[in-house]
């Protein structure tokens, strides 16, 4: 039987922020800058992604001839502005967030995105007192797909992968916290992505924050009412 949940560990970018439209237009202004006419045709190959990841795909994909280095830099400084300046938050999002804190779990952030973009965002929309750990991209080697960022998520919280639940919105995500022997919660951005294919890959398929509490009033007490038969 699964422990309960001790902890939850949220992506940044499409869960917390309504930031995924604001991609097309940051990385439409970094391809603009090297020819490209670019008008979101690939977002769906960068969703949730580390920015190595998504600039190597846009070199490979555009032949552009910077290097990776140039273009992670630049990506960078204008995610930021967006971020500092345009990005919300989903609704649900900072009540969600109290209310987790009000159960006592630990509510961590583990993000694709790197410091200079994420902890502005967190520091202005209000909610970055409520995380005991905030991890970003640019301190793993290897990004989603690979668990690290989720494994160090853990590590830094001091709670067992196994009673983190991880809320999601892209299957890179997924995968990632699955790989982490994690539970994960899938919050599909329907504007972008078909949820139907997160039926087979996540442990559960929410609508809304809004839902994870009662989530996890559920499974919580299905485990204490497991344990309590024993």
């Amino acid at each position: 039987m699964p422990p309960p949940f001790y902890a939850v560990t949220f992506d940044l970018d499409g869960v917390l922020a309504d930031s995924e439209p604001c991609w097309n237009q940051i990385d439409t202004k970094l391809l603009a800058e090297h020819g490209v006419n670019y008008r979101g045709e690939y977002h769906r190959n960068v969703l949730g992604v580390i920015y190595r990841l998504a600039v190597e795909f846009y070199k490979n994909a555009f032949h552009i001839s910077a290097s990776v280095e140039e273009l992670m830099q630049r990506r960078g400084e204008i995610a930021t502005d967006f971020f500092a300046n345009r990005v919300g938050l989903f609704p649900f999002a900072k009540a969600t967030l109290e209310q987790l804190r009000e159960m006592k779990l630990q509510l961590a952030v583990a993000t694709s995105s790197v410091s200079a973009s994420a902890r502005p965002f967190l520091d202005r929309t209000g909610i970055r007192s409520l995380f005991g750990v905030v991890v970003t991209g640019d301190e793993v080697q290897r990004g989603k797909p690979h668990p690290d960022i989720y494994l160090r998520t853990a590590t830094k919280l001091g709670v067992a992968p196994e009673a983190c639940l991880v809320i999601e919105d892209a299957l890179a995500g997924i995968a990632a916290a699955k790989a982490a022997n994690m539970r994960v919660a899938a919050i599909p951005d329907t504007r972008f992505v078909d949820p139907r294919e997160y039926e087979m890959k996540a442990d559960y398929v929410l609508e809304s924050l809004s839902e994870i509490p009662a989530l996890i009033h559920r499974v919580n007490a299905h485990g204490t009412e497991e344990h309590a038969l024993r």
